[in-house]
């Protein structure tokens, strides 16, 4: 596909064309099989990416109890990645008759997960879990290939590859393509009894969303010297949680399930955000984070979502969520990105004695990620439309703009970030294992960090 776009949408904009496109694919299906009809019924897999949250996709898809699922190929740009990734799955006796990997189709490298999705036929699926960088590489091959596709958050990190995605979307939609995207928060049980009582005004209006991850180091947000092997760019995808353009970095990829989630009560996406944060006790790291965050956002009604991040040891751990309306409020998580129960009170405090509602967990429930899977493979198997991805987006630039208001100091609109013309990855499509980073050090082995105030609305200079 062509990364050139016809025009630049507005938040507005982009919400109307959704629902059109929703409404106009539910009735076409033409383009993806009915999972082999009359062949072998097996929806197989392929994994491209395969650290730990692909081997627990892969986990979670074999779990699925509607007809035969099959990992038959893996991909990534480190062998003992693969390898440690494909020993994981196999060492569970539950799933051995399903891992069919064989020498041939482990592919290692930039073009590898073309070879992995060559393994597929139309109608199978894709997983994709690298850094977000390759995601609408990965994505744009799948839609030629015709096949569904599972896709780890977040999905972008800027503004082009956030139109780019957009329009990926809509041709996925137009080809019948089952997507889902891992943010779990949607298919956790207890969110959904409390979204559906929200949205049908039991807390009233709201007002105020409160979101926190505040947590010690964690992930590879925190890195210090390149040590001159790998490749400084196979060095950074491993540690892809310390740069924007791998990740969004640590606000991005930490911050977009709370986040989310509490959009979703709002059943709406902010208009702008403005935001703080800073860095502490550093010494020697040379990533390009903050480790403390605090963004306010808001809605085009004026109510505001407060989303706090921190990664500092010693520090109060405070991970949950809370919505406040003009009838009550609630406990949207209670621990984690999705924690249960959930809860609504009277009054704007989780008092127990005005706690008029909780939710109720379901006879054998499982956990959100087997439940967007077996959504997922549901729809597959009976031709239902199914597309997370707009929304995946959506998210992505939710989350972006509140991590862009706090590197640059300025009130950043969602129309302004979903808009820019600042790429931080070009032309990842085309890169090999000899190709540079996109963001190089300094003499001192350090990364252009954010300078709030002094670089006007960029997030650093390269």
């Amino acid at each position: 596909m062509s990364k050139k776009q016809s025009s630049h949408p507005s938040r507005r904009e982009f919400l109307q064309n959704t629902g059109q496109v929703a409404a106009a694919s539910a009735l076409v299906s033409v383009a993806t099989p009915r999972v082999h009809a009359g062949e072998d019924n097996t929806i197989r897999l392929a994994l491209i990416g395969c650290g730990g949250r692909g081997t627990g996709a892969v986990v979670n898809a074999l779990r699925v109890q509607q007809g035969p699922v099959k990992l038959v190929a893996m991909a990534d740009v480190f062998d003992q990645r693969l390898q440690s990734s494909l020993s994981s799955i196999k060492g569970n006796e539950e799933f051995s008759d399903r891992i069919d990997v064989p020498q041939d189709r482990q592919f290692i490298g930039f073009d590898a997960y073309q070879k992995a999705m060559d393994c597929l036929r139309p109608g199978d699926i894709a997983i994709f879990t690298t850094p977000l960088v390759f995601r609408w590489v990965h994505f744009d091959y799948a839609i030629q290939k015709r096949l569904n596709v599972f896709m780890e958050k977040p999905l972008t990190a800027d503004g082009p590859t956030s139109r780019r995605m957009l329009d990926l979307a809509v041709q996925s939609r137009e080809k019948n393509l089952k997507v889902g995207v891992g943010l779990m928060s949607r298919h956790q049980r207890s969110l959904q009894q409390l979204a559906q009582r929200i949205h049908q005004g039991e807390i009233g209006d709201i007002v105020t969303m409160r979101a926190y991850r505040m947590t010690g180091p964690i992930g590879s947000a925190f890195s210090t010297k390149w040590p001159g092997d790998p490749s400084e760019l196979l060095w950074q995808i491993q540690r892809f949680h310390s740069f924007i353009w791998a990740s969004g970095g640590s606000f991005s990829d930490f911050m977009i399930h709370v986040i989310d989630h509490c959009c979703w009560m709002k059943d709406a996406w902010p208009v702008k955000a403005q935001a703080l944060g800073g860095r502490h006790y550093r010494e020697d790291d040379v990533d390009q984070n903050f480790d403390s965050y605090s963004v306010e956002y808001t809605f085009d009604d004026g109510a505001k979502l407060i989303a706090d991040g921190r990664n500092i040891a010693g520090c109060e751990p405070i991970y949950k969520s809370y919505a406040h309306g003009t009838k009550g409020s609630a406990v949207v998580s209670k621990a984690g990105d999705c924690g249960s129960p959930s809860s609504i009170y009277t009054g704007q405090s989780p008092d127990s004695s005005k706690k008029i509602w909780e939710s109720v967990t379901p006879p054998g429930e499982k956990s959100p990620y087997d439940n967007e899977w077996v959504a997922l493979v549901n729809a597959i198997r009976n031709d239902q439309p199914y597309n997370e991805a707009e929304r995946g987006v959506m998210a992505s630039v939710a989350t972006s703009l509140g991590r862009a208001a706090a590197h640059s100091g300025q009130e950043i609109t969602f129309d302004e970030l979903l808009n820019s013309e600042v790429e931080y990855a070009p032309d990842a499509d085309k890169w090999t294992m000899d190709s540079p980073p996109p963001v190089k050090s300094d003499e001192e082995g350090k990364y252009p960090i954010p300078m709030p105030g002094m670089i006007g609305p960029q997030e650093y200079m390269a």
